[in-house]
């Protein structure tokens, strides 16, 4: 009869043969999965500042309008505009706007949609009074103004 041996002769590498592979395909994943920006902000934004704020709860149901003087004032002035995308919109054109905003939405979501308004705090009021005019006229009553944090430091400067 013959004896039969146990091996024990376990290698104790670990293969990584493989790992360039693994390395390229989560680098391929996260490139194809990432969103990046895709507003490029075209106007000047001096955005005011608050106290009391509150964070969005769903960032998809929002849409951004921003109101500034154009960086490029040679080219379209030094009025106060609207950029609503990549693009600037009148005041006349914000109905039309919003109603693209709404068709990207889901039936269920469309009357849930916020309009957010980033304004420079040297604009003046009379077109953000336009745009919001156009908003009610459009049925977009949820408004938001993005404004950045007061902190002491700052309440400690504009009491002086």
């Amino acid at each position: 009869m013959s004896k039969f041996k146990k091996k024990t002769s376990a290698s104790q590498e670990i293969p990584t043969s493989a790992l360039p592979d693994i390395i390229f395909m989560l680098l391929f994943f996260f490139m194809v999965t990432t969103v990046l920006r895709e507003t490029e902000i075209k106007v000047e934004q001096k955005i005011p500042k608050a106290t009391q704020l509150k964070k969005i709860e769903r960032k998809s149901l929002v849409s951004y309008l921003y109101i500034g003087k154009p960086k490029q004032t040679e080219k379209f002035g030094g009025e106060a505009k609207i950029q609503a995308n990549d693009v600037f919109i009148e005041p006349r054109d914000v109905l039309l706007w919003v109603s693209k905003e709404k068709d990207k939405l889901s039936e269920a979501e469309r009357d849930k949609i916020t309009i957010a308004l980033k304004i420079d705090s040297e604009a003046k009021m009379g077109i953000v009074t336009d745009v919001q005019q156009k908003l009610r006229k459009a049925n977009a009553r949820k408004l938001m103004y993005n404004t950045l944090k007061l902190t002491n430091k700052d309440k400690s400067n504009s009491l002086l």
